[in-house]
């Protein structure tokens, strides 16, 4: 059984490696915002709601479960935006996936499968969908043939650059700094180019 570390938080993250929405979820969360706040917000909404079932949630009026999402402390800085995205998440995952999100990676056939349901997913880009396949192949063992290829860069041994890297305090706050110094090359060469 994984045991992530994400949250900070033991009850969250126990939410988080028992039940893949609530990781779907956590990592729809993660954008301006900080990660392991992010990753909170299955928590909040399990605590507020009593389930994190997709079937419920994607059946929940919207303005009432907008309402629940932004109480603070809310699921995310802009939660009542963000609750419509996980509505819109369950949704999805009711219609496509009988309502088990773990079927996106338990039936994927290939890499480029998992990649491309990923995508397919409310509030999922390119990114965010190989942070979240390097996720699963890194602390899931989710490795179909050729996945680090196909990942790209997130699914590299021993980096430091996302999520997926995120085992304890320690391994979040080298993420952090990598992503600052990321931020920073960036800005560098905006400000030269």
């Amino acid at each position: 059984m994984v045991s992530l570390q994400i949250a900070q938080e033991p009850a969250a993250d126990k939410l988080l490696s028992d039940d893949p929405f609530a990781l779907l979820v956590g990592m729809l969360l993660d954008q301006q915002y900080p990660m392991e706040h992010a990753f909170r917000g299955p928590a909040k909404i399990f605590d507020r709601l009593g389930t994190i079932d997709p079937k419920v949630i994607a059946a929940q009026d919207p303005s009432q479960f907008a309402e629940l999402a932004s109480t603070p402390p809310a699921i995310h800085r802009y939660g009542k935006s963000m609750a419509g995205r996980v509505q819109q998440l369950a949704q999805t995952i009711v219609d496509d996936y009988d309502g088990d999100a773990s079927k996106i990676w338990t039936t994927a056939g290939s890499t480029d499968e998992l990649l491309k349901r990923l995508k397919a997913l409310p509030g999922y880009g390119d990114q965010k969908a190989r942070i979240f396949a390097a996720l699963l192949g890194k602390q899931f063992g989710v490795t179909p043939d050729g996945w680090r290829e196909a990942i790209g860069p997130y699914a590299e041994p021993g980096s430091f650059r996302s999520v997926a890297d995120v085992v304890d305090g320690d391994s979040l706050q080298k993420v952090r700094d990598f992503k600052k110094a990321a931020k920073a090359q960036a800005k560098a060469a905006a400000a030269q180019g």
